[in-house]
């Protein structure tokens, strides 16, 4: 085969860029491989973001319900590890000691000199015992006060945990008695320990009604731009792009009052299974969503399902496969017609 530098000037002509073209093709094949990949992971993002709205209501079912034995607190004091560290090792005199001379030389002289040195190893030894009683010292106070700041921390550690355990008692009493402040607190905290994804609110209100054995709580739905607009994304070969796929606007709001939907009845759920029924008798749940009225420009917070559930007529559904915007038409709840438009209902009294 004829090398480059020997073909006629014509033909090193033609075969030059055929080698550069070669050697741009490997980057260029990697293009829609890196391109795929990107649409891919982006759908797949998309799909486990509408999977978590989707499973709003049954990935909270097997979660234990919530208790006060739960709440209570072991003291949990630092361990205690000093920073100060020992001086070291004590001086050791035959680290300062010159070498004696040997006979000759003392005679020859040498022992006024080795007497001398003797004196300096012996000043440089003792100051050396001196540097080290004193780090010891300080090493020693460093510690007894690392000890003390420490054993005060236990000490307040303990105490706190002491106080919020009381503090609990006192209130799991009160719940057992039917007292309104322990039973909103109580809930609240229920309410509190409900994991959601980390854009949604969490305001909420609950108000207990001893008479009537009624829970209600007004609670803050996301807003409607929590549903995803793309469905997937594609990647386009002949521009090197990634483009996103729109979902359809029906999909968007079906999604939106299945959310909801699902909300109000993981409520409804996580009130009942952490209270027993001689406290709780009924559940009072209103969704509504923050918002701006377009036509005056002041915020507005409309209603968006209301309920009221019975725990006897609750205890009979199957969560876990019940359409949720269809049970709460079961149940007799008041829906937005169209949730996705803020359309308010009024709420319950």
């Amino acid at each position: 085969m004829a090398q480059l530098g020997s073909l006629p000037s014509g033909q090193r002509h033609l075969a030059t860029p055929h080698r550069e073209q070669a050697a741009k093709e490997p980057e260029q094949d990697q293009q829609p491989e890196s391109g795929l990949k990107t649409a891919a992971d982006k759908t797949a993002a998309v799909e486990r973001q509408i999977r978590s709205l989707d499973e709003m209501l049954t990935s909270a079912l097997p979660v234990a319900p919530l208790t006060f034995e739960a709440l209570v607190i072991s003291p949990s004091p630092p361990r205690f590890d000093p920073a100060h560290s020992g001086p070291g090792p004590e001086p050791a005199w035959h680290n300062y000691a010159p070498v004696r001379p040997g006979v000759l030389r003392l005679l020859l002289g040498a022992a006024a000199r080795y007497r001398r040195e003797l004196a300096a190893a012996r000043s440089r030894f003792d100051a050396a015992q001196t540097e080290h009683r004193n780090q010891e010292s300080q090493r020693r106070q460093a510690f007894a006060a690392a000890k003390a700041q420490h054993d005060r921390r236990v000490t307040e550690e303990r105490a706190k945990a002491a106080k919020h355990n009381a503090d609990l008692a006192a209130r799991q009493t009160a719940f057992a008695a039917g007292q309104p402040e322990a039973v909103e607190w109580f809930v609240a905290r229920v309410l509190d320990a409900s994991r959601y994804p980390g854009v949604f609110p969490r305001e909420r209100r609950v108000t207990y009604r001893p008479e009537h054995r009624e829970v209600e709580v007004e609670f803050e739905f996301p807003p409607p731009r929590i549903v995803p607009p793309v469905r997937a994304f594609r990647y386009i070969r002949t521009r090197d792009a990634v483009e996103p796929l729109a979902r359809p606007q029906s999909e968007i709001r079906q999604c939106y009052q299945r959310l909801i939907s699902c909300i109000a009845l993981r409520t409804l759920h996580e009130v009942f299974a952490a209270t027993p029924s001689s406290t709780v008798e009924t559940v009072v749940f209103h969704g509504r969503v923050g918002t701006v009225d377009p036509a005056t420009g002041q915020p507005v917070r409309p209603h968006l399902v209301s309920v009221s559930v019975g725990r006897s007529a609750f205890d009979t559904l199957v969560l876990a496969s019940v359409d949720p915007t269809v049970c709460l038409a079961h149940l007799g709840a008041r829906m937005s017609a169209s949730p996705f438009d803020l359309e308010p209902v009024d709420p319950l009294t």
